[in-house]
């Protein structure tokens, strides 16, 4: 491959430390489909006849098909994909191959084949958040009236509905999607033809190759089209954010799976048993979805730092690029997946959510809201008020709906029965209508806005 340059070739450990082909081999698809783009092009200039032009073409095709089938040998000798399919191509028409490369380097050529990667990639992942979305989305609808208890602190607040806080986690794949379609607009530009890093002196179409690949414009500078990997660092870091939202919707899922909650059941599909205890039902899908969002917060961790010290234009380093890109990609198809399951899978326990909705003096602020509402107390002397009637519950181990009106008055005297309409977990969720609210109503008609947003 080195031509007259290298008098021997590399020493063991050199080839074993050099060669990526074990994964680079992933972009092979990618890698063709380029090569013909450019090798139109060349042909379009002038640079390559027609006649090399279709049998580069024909002997791209065919070694296409070797690969999908698993005909084809890749050599390790050969270092990387971009060789190895020189190489056979060159077995294929002979001395013809050597001409695809006229205009073009390894740098240009792996900086496009790994932005078209990323770029299916970003679609593959846009399908299946949109999926996640969906699966959510009817969950809520189910559940637009389920009262459970919203929590900060982990401590129960006020009380919501279950679809409402399903919705939330939709709004987050919203931005999860946000963020990988701003990625793909970004890294739409096409690096083929930079070469090296100074651009070549070959009369070629740059324009062409790019519209071919379906790119948006070539790049505009050749040191930084061959030498930027902002694109990957950008995927990575929309990967690990889009794995710390499904992280948390998994811990909520192995919480209320436990008996302490009993909020959902997860059926057998996505649940396993104990090797010792027999009772036992262990949300495992969720425990390693959780996981695994840390080996793709590991994964961005260790291109930023294998980039952050690299002058201009190609060094080598930039090899190990791909593993953690194709490795955060994966995991996060994979707990995509598994998430999108386990929220279609789950059974919902209304009346545990209930109950559970009950603890807490969940109503206190609706408790406070009706002191200002009713009898025009300033909000911080409502609080104080509150505070009170649930310390004195507390102390009487009852629910401030169980408080007498003379306690209550005794605290404050303006106080009447009217109160206690407030005081009941229904009322305090229906009376929730504020734009974003959780009133079940609300969430119905969330519910088919985001239909609209999301889904069509």
């Amino acid at each position: 491959m080195w031509g007259g340059r290298f008098a021997t070739g590399p020493a063991a450990i050199m080839e074993r430390i050099n060669v990526s082909i074990g994964f680079d081999q992933r972009l092979h698809a990618h890698d063709i489909r380029a090569s013909k783009a450019h090798c139109a092009m060349l042909v379009k200039c002038g640079v390559l006849s027609a006649a090399d032009g279709d049998a580069i073409a024909a002997g791209l095709d065919q070694i296409r098909d070797e690969i999908v089938t698993g005909r084809f040998v890749f050599r390790t000798e050969l270092e990387d994909i971009h060789m190895n399919v020189e190489a056979r191509l060159a077995e294929i028409i002979g001395p013809a191959a050597g001409r695809l490369h006229t205009a073009r380097s390894r740098n240009d050529q792996v900086a496009t084949d790994f932005r078209l990667w990323v770029r299916d990639t970003l679609d593959g992942i846009d399908g299946a958040l949109k999926t996640f979305q969906a699966a959510l989305l009817d969950q809520a609808e189910c559940h637009a009236g389920t009262v459970m208890p919203g929590f900060t602190h982990l401590q129960a607040a006020q009380p919501v509905t279950f679809g409402h806080h399903l919705l939330a986690y939709v709004e987050m794949a919203g931005r999860d999607r946000s963020r990988f379609a701003d990625c793909r607009r970004r890294l739409n530009e096409c690096p083929l033809g930079a070469a090296a890093l100074a651009g070549t002196s070959f009369p070629i179409d740059r324009a062409m190759t790019a519209a071919e690949l379906g790119f948006d414009r070539p790049a505009a500078n050749s040191l930084d089209a061959v030498s930027d990997r902002d694109f990957a660092m950008e995927f990575l870091a929309a990967a690990a954010i889009c794995a710390i939202h499904l992280s948390r919707l998994a811990e909520e899922m192995v919480l209320w799976t436990s008996a302490q909650f009993r909020f959902i059941r997860l059926s057998d599909a996505f649940t396993t048993g104990s090797s010792i205890m027999p009772q036992k039902r262990n949300p495992d899908a969720a425990e390693l979805t959780r996981a695994k969002s840390g080996r793709i917060i590991g994964n961005l961790n260790a291109l930023l730092v294998v980039m952050k010290g690299l002058p201009l234009a190609y060094s080598k380093d930039m090899q190990d690029d791909k593993e953690p890109v194709f490795e955060a990609a994966d995991t996060l198809e994979l707990c995509l997946a598994a998430m999108t399951g386990m929220i279609a899978d789950m059974t919902v326990n209304a009346d545990a959510m209930l109950t559970a909705a009950g603890a807490g003096f969940i109503t206190a602020t609706d408790l406070a809201d009706w002191l200002v509402r009713v009898l025009f107390l300033p909000f911080r002397q409502a609080h104080h008020i509150t505070g009170r009637l649930v310390k004195l519950a507390e102390s009487k181990g009852c629910g401030l709906d169980q408080i007498s009106l003379a306690e209550m008055q005794a605290e404050e005297p303006g106080i009447t029965p009217a109160v206690m309409d407030v005081l009941g977990v229904a009322r305090s969720v229906a009376s929730r209508t504020s734009f974003g609210g959780t009133a079940p109503v609300n969430v119905a008609a969330a519910v088919v806005a985001a239909r609209g947003r999301f889904l069509l």
